[in-house]
């Protein structure tokens, strides 16, 4: 396997590699003008807008994730269940996921619209601007998210949840306990590495949102994700020495919080797993 593990490690770092070495050159537009070395990273940690997009992009990394755990978790203990319709109500439940994001965030920038949205003909609202205003804008960015995303959540913590044997449950059933202290004690812990996985994911997916914010609001009204704002300087205004130092920021930004993540949520399982 050698072979097809150097090949593959050469594809993924090329691109990072290839970003940091542009970083270290001032450009003007697409023309080189020199070396600069961190004068981009420089300019960009000292940028209000960069700021700005990381407070954005965690403000919506952490209300999402936090929002399909709680809610993909409700739906994978529904799918477990035996119940006539068990099929349909889980396909119905998978559908918003298979739906491209693109598509999904189109759909949703119509139904928040002042007129004819859908949003506010049934909240009786009369022309309530959802995705013109700060602080809505982003609640609308993140309803849109949870709506497309925690199916995909319900699907990973439904396949940790058929892992774990039924004579666990009948057996604490018998033994008096409630179906909270089943909950608590049986399913939380042995769900943990697929809830490890579903957030880790979702996590790391989060922190790089571009489809979402860049349909429904062009990043607009505190909305521009760090992803937004290097495709700004990379296709749009072009500066490639400066679109590079943003991207390797971001890239080291997902990559410390990947690893404090695994560490952090990963450290019981892996004890677990050497315990056993």
């Amino acid at each position: 396997m050698s072979p097809s593990v150097l090949v593959m490690a050469l594809v993924a770092a090329f691109p990072v590699i290839y970003a940091v070495i542009l970083s270290l050159y001032l450009y003007q537009g697409r023309l080189r003008e020199g070396f600069g070395g961190l004068e981009n990273y420089a300019e960009a940690l000292s940028s209000p807008r960069f700021w700005g997009a990381v407070q954005a992009t965690f403000i919506f990394t952490v209300t999402s994730v936090g929002a399909e755990f709680l809610i993909g978790l409700g739906f994978a203990l529904i799918m477990r269940q035996v119940f006539i319709g068990r099929g349909v109500m889980r396909a119905a439940i998978l559908v918003p996921w298979v739906i491209p994001t693109v598509i999904a965030a189109q759909l949703w920038y119509f139904m928040f619209s002042v007129t004819p949205g859908f949003v506010n003909f049934s909240l009786g609202l009369d022309r309530f601007n959802w995705l013109g205003q700060p602080g809505w804008a982003m609640f609308s960015i993140v309803f849109a998210d949870v709506w497309k995303t925690a199916p995909f959540v319900a699907l990973l913590l439904l396949a940790g949840l058929q892992t774990i044997p039924d004579e666990m449950y009948e057996a604490a059933r018998v033994d008096g306990a409630s179906t909270w202290q089943r909950f608590w004690y049986i399913t939380m812990p042995l769900l943990k590495p697929a809830i490890l996985v579903a957030l880790l994911f979702r996590t790391v997916d989060a922190l790089r949102v571009f489809d979402l914010p860049q349909v429904m609001t062009n990043g607009a009204f505190d909305t521009e994700s760090l992803s937004i704002l290097v495709q700004r300087f990379v296709v749009q205004t072009p500066n490639a020495g400066f679109g590079s130092a943003l991207s390797t920021l971001t890239f080291i930004l997902v990559l410390v919080i990947g690893v404090l993540f695994v560490r952090a949520l990963g450290r019981d399982f892996v004890l677990n797993v050497e315990g056993e």
